[in-house]
């Protein structure tokens, strides 16, 4: 079943949550809503679920609209971040629970429901744990009971708020992955709230970067690292140094140096910055005669095979990082507070926003 959204918008006093947001969601795909908080993704999320009411706009369901259809009747399975998990319940019954509480004419006979249970059980994985009670459960156990609970009833959408941001990193790792694996044998529309961009690009066919209740941009995980529409979807996907300068005749010039200005399209003499990952920024010994921006190294820090650099600008309190491969370090000799100098290998270029 596809998901579609038309021009929902929501305030909260003063404060807007959405602001005009479509988005369209084919049958099948597990979509990834991403964005730093307050960006509106859960407030989307809950207006989908018919948790909560937008001031205007549409939420159609295989173009149905679901606008004012209450949320008992719209078919949504809901997983939440703290579990929500009736403590007094074994296992067994908090799965079968959507299923008892239907109405007389909708539910099913008591071996049909312990049938059903027993076989969401095995395809998470836990049916060894029918007769535990929550308390027993480690968290991405409890986490995986909440999603075969949501699943019992059938939804035709599947929505998770956070569902693992209560985890410890490792498991989370874990989880994300059997949720990917999940989905793709279950195939219903899904989507999940986080503000991890690691975990988005991972799990989700698409990504739906938000920020000030408005919709960045939407893509695949490959469409938004290699082609990011906005500066902030370039520096919300990982670490950058911010540079000004301007672009004319295809090219940026600043702090003495001058890059390709690629994909940037304005003419004339353009303010325009510069952002540059980690991994891309070159440093140079301070006696080199290549141009290079003045900088010292604030900071060591040891990851693996490589080694990250914090450094400071000579010309300002700025600070931005580089990332070099051990050898290379190794080969540079570098201590805390050496002077050297920073040059970009790579930059993408944006318009400087005023």
């Amino acid at each position: 079943m596809s998901i579609e959204v038309r021009n929902l918008s929501r305030r909260f006093g003063n404060f807007c949550a959405l602001e005009d947001v479509s988005l369209h969601i084919e049958s099948g795909e597990l979509i990834g809503l991403l964005g730093p908080s307050g960006c509106g993704k859960t407030t989307l999320l809950r207006i989908i679920a018919g948790l909560e009411t937008a001031d205007s706009g549409q939420v159609l369901f295989s173009g149905e609209d679901t606008t004012h259809v209450d949320v008992r009747h719209r078919q949504v399975g809901f997983v939440f971040q703290h579990y929500a998990l009736f403590r007094h319940m074994t296992v067994f019954e908090n799965v079968a629970f959507g299923l008892r509480v239907k109405s007389r004419s909708q539910r099913p006979s008591a071996s049909q429901i312990r049938t059903k249970v027993q076989s969401l059980l095995e395809l998470v994985q836990l049916d060894w744990l029918a007769d535990r009670y929550p308390s027993q459960l480690s968290g991405g156990q409890r986490q995986r009971i909440a999603l075969a609970r949501a699943l019992a009833v059938e939804p035709r959408v599947l929505l998770l708020d956070e569902p693992f941001g209560a985890l410890d990193a490792k498991v989370r790792k874990e989880l994300r992955r059997w949720l990917r694996r999940l989905h793709d044998e279950l195939h219903v529309a899904s989507i999940f709230v986080t503000h991890d961009q690691e975990e988005a690009l991972e799990v989700s066919d698409r990504v739906v970067l938000m920020n000030h209740g408005r919709i960045e941009q939407v893509g695949s995980p490959t469409e938004l690292r290699n082609h990011p529409a906005t500066p902030f979807v370039f520096a919300f996907l990982g670490d950058a140094a911010a540079l000004d300068g301007h672009v004319e005749n295809g090219i940026w010039h600043g702090h003495g140096l001058h890059l390709p200005a690629g994909e940037f399209t304005a003419g004339g003499l353009i303010p325009a910055t510069a952002y540059v990952r980690p991994h891309e920024m070159d440093v140079l010994p301070w006696a080199s005669e290549d141009p290079g921006i003045p900088v010292r190294v604030s900071h060591i820090h040891h990851v693996g095979h490589s080694v990250n650099l914090e450094l400071e600008r000579q010309d300002s309190a700025d600070r931005f990082d580089a990332s070099l491969p051990v050898q290379v370090f190794d080969q540079l000799g570098l201590k805390e507070g050496i002077a050297l100098k920073a040059r970009p290998r790579h930059a993408r270029i944006f318009p400087t926003q005023p």
